[in-house]
């Protein structure tokens, strides 16, 4: 039941020790403010790391060739491994965890692109419109790639955003013009947007692989494999079935890690997020014990306001007053001062936050980025978490202090000086 009475003595003697109660608050909203923040400073991080995910395909694998380190079937170390097309069709016919699979090269030696009197010195791939789904590289203006312009060998090309303004400038999208690379014209048929290697991914155009390979003299060459894999694939799984494939194709051991390099986004994002969850235990653990620090504070306060009540506690129990309502009301003071101060250091917390969290939205509406860190914030269940430490905080801070008042005698009370 509500006792105003009880409510009003203790709001009262915070009054009456305002000094102490604002030093005795202090330590709780501290703790309470270094939980919320740092729990919220790490969300942030962790958003950061997985928006640069975000460009790639998580599930997806990239493939590239090496020098072998390892004789092998009666061939010396330091050959260079070469893929081709078969590659491609022998690893997706054998692993049945692939989805998508797709080849990259690049364009070799020194070369630009050309439009009119405009002329950048711009990396061009041949691709496919798989590899460009999975890579990161988003539709602006126009298409991408697609199986009828590898079938076909067409000649167009699909250039980034900083590509495009270079050639064309910011109110053309360039659409249906060509452009001239190491004397062959391309038609441009899009237009494409990427935050990938800091915004240098948009310095690049792509063709058609086919085109590529037969209009540059890459013929049956393969420089980098890309594919995704089905939902429910292991990636360690999948790379070893990748790797025996192609040490049995190409004649190199199996297990020579430098003959051919393998990386899983989906190996290298669970690594990270195991890297956050021990951040956020060791956020926990030091947030906790600084706020038991301040419990501890509360503790010793309460201790010395039963010292100085043992007296009154004393006429109290002399006049009937049961250990409960003794108990009860040191312990309702120690949470009124534990929750009030500690949800004061909720509130600052989430604000701090919340202007971070402004800032950087600012900062990336005028064009800027920041890097591994975005939207800081406090979830629903760190708040939750929050008030139910803070309630339980405040009842163990006056556990002691109450029970050692419940045991006051009222004889020695009132002989107490």
């Amino acid at each position: 039941m509500f006792d105003l009475d009880k409510w009003q003595e203790i709001f009262m003697t915070m009054r009456k020790n305002k000094l102490r109660t604002v030093l005795t608050a202090l330590g709780v909203f501290w703790g309470i403010f270094m939980l919320v923040f740092l729990l919220g400073a790490g969300q942030g991080f962790q958003n950061g790391v997985v928006r640069q995910f975000e460009d790639e395909a998580i599930n997806s694998f990239w493939i590239w060739s090496g020098k072998t380190s390892i004789p092998s079937h009666g061939i010396k170390p330091g050959r260079t491994i070469e893929f081709n097309n078969a590659d491609l069709e022998v690893i997706a016919r054998e692993v049945e965890e692939v989805d998508l699979i797709a080849p990259r090269n690049g364009l070799w030696g020194e070369y630009t692109i050309n439009y009119g009197n405009k002329t950048g010195a711009f990396r061009i791939n041949g691709s496919t419109g798989d590899f460009m789904s999975f890579n990161g590289e988003k539709l602006k203006y126009g298409r991408l790639l697609n199986e009828s312009d590898n079938a076909e060998r067409r000649k167009i090309v699909v250039l980034g955003e900083k590509a495009k303004e270079v050639l064309f400038g910011k109110d053309s999208t360039g659409i249906g013009e060509y452009v001239e690379i190491q004397g062959v014209f391309f038609m441009v048929v899009g237009v494409y947007n990427s935050e990938g290697n800091n915004g240098r991914n948009e310095e690049r155009g792509y063709i058609p692989f086919s085109t590529l390979q037969n209009t540059f003299g890459q013929q049956n060459q393969v420089g980098l494999i890309g594919l995704t894999t089905k939902p429910g694939a292991e990636p360690k799984v999948v790379e070893q079935k990748i790797r025996k494939i192609l040490a049995r194709t190409h004649k190199f051991a199996p297990e020579d890690q430098q003959a051919v390099g393998l990386n899983s986004n989906e190996e290298n994002f669970k690594s990270i997020m195991n890297v956050f969850i021990g951040i956020k235990i060791f956020v926990w653990v030091v947030g906790i014990m600084t706020l038991i620090a301040g419990i501890v504070g509360v503790s010793n306060i309460m201790l010395i306001i039963v010292k100085e009540r043992t007296k009154e506690i004393g006429v109290r129990k002399a006049i009937g007053a049961t250990p409960f309502s003794i108990v009860s009301l040191i312990i309702q003071e120690s949470v009124v001062i534990t929750a009030l101060s500690g949800y004061f250091g909720l509130l600052v917390a989430a604000g701090v936050l919340e202007l971070m969290r402004w800032a950087i939205d600012q900062a990336e509406a005028s064009g800027g980025r920041v890097e591994f860190f975005y939207r800081p914030e406090v979830n629903v269940e760190v708040a939750l978490a929050a008030i139910v430490v803070l309630v339980v905080a405040g009842a163990l801070a006056g556990l002691m202090p109450a029970l050692k008042a419940a045991r006051v005698k009222p004889i020695e009370a009132l002989r107490a000086d």
